[in-house]
């Protein structure tokens, strides 16, 4: 691979990551040549990732500057319905096609992930390592890229719904729910449960604004 593709790559996902773990939040500007400096590559990949995370509607123009977009109200409700369908049918598919091992991949994480329960910022790490493992259990490649840019889109949210109250037990719980249906290839409750997972999320990340709204 040409140099100049690697670099360009590199570029994208490392922007994309900052981004993702908050180094980066929506509203902050973006500067190419701070950017460049940060991660230790050339003007010219880091600005054809700018490009293509524009393009990807994870930045945004401010006159003629780049800041990380944010998703307002109604955004944020086609994204949990996107989110809700896709993610069902990958349990779906995973309690078809998953293999022994994936499932016994599947539950480890959960058991792991139980010690993290009291760390919202570690869990929402694990979490979204737990759902793409799902994804590849799936064994659909479409549907896989699907679901990334759709958990791409998730980092513009500023806070987790795990930072809640008591939602990193409930949703260990759930996640072995999850998991109990596809280890028994019960394709209608696996879909049932990843997608009640997800509405049960949303209906928290819609509390959490609502009390941040009240605050304010």
């Amino acid at each position: 691979m040409p140099r100049s593709q690697t670099n360009n790559k590199d570029a994208y996902h490392l922007i994309l990551e900052a981004i993702d773990m908050g180094i980066y939040k929506p509203g902050d500007r973006l500067v190419e040549s701070d950017l460049a400096e940060r991660f230790g590559v050339s003007r010219t990949p880091i600005r054809e990732a700018l490009q293509r995370l524009e393009t990807q509607s994870l930045l945004e123009r401010d006159g003629r500057s780049l800041i990380v977009a944010s998703l307002d109200h109604n955004q944020m409700a086609e994204l949990y319905v996107v989110r809700r369908e896709l993610e069902g049918l990958a349990a779906r598919l995973a309690a078809r096609h998953a293999t022994d091992e994936e499932v016994r991949v599947l539950r480890d994480m959960v058991e792991a992930d139980d010690a993290l329960v009291d760390d919202p910022v570690a869990l929402s790490r694990a979490n979204r390592r737990f759902h793409e493992q799902i994804h590849l259990a799936s064994h659909n490649r479409y549907l896989v890229q699907q679901l990334d840019l759709v958990h791409r889109t998730m980092a513009l949210m500023a806070t987790t719904s795990l930072a809640a109250q008591g939602r990193g037990e409930i949703a260990q719980s759930e996640h072995r729910g999850i998991v109990e249906a596809i280890s028994a290839r019960d394709e209608e409750a696996a879909a049932e449960a990843l997608r009640d997972h997800i509405s049960i999320a949303f209906m928290t990340r819609l509390k959490q604004d609502a009390g941040r709204r009240e605050r304010g």
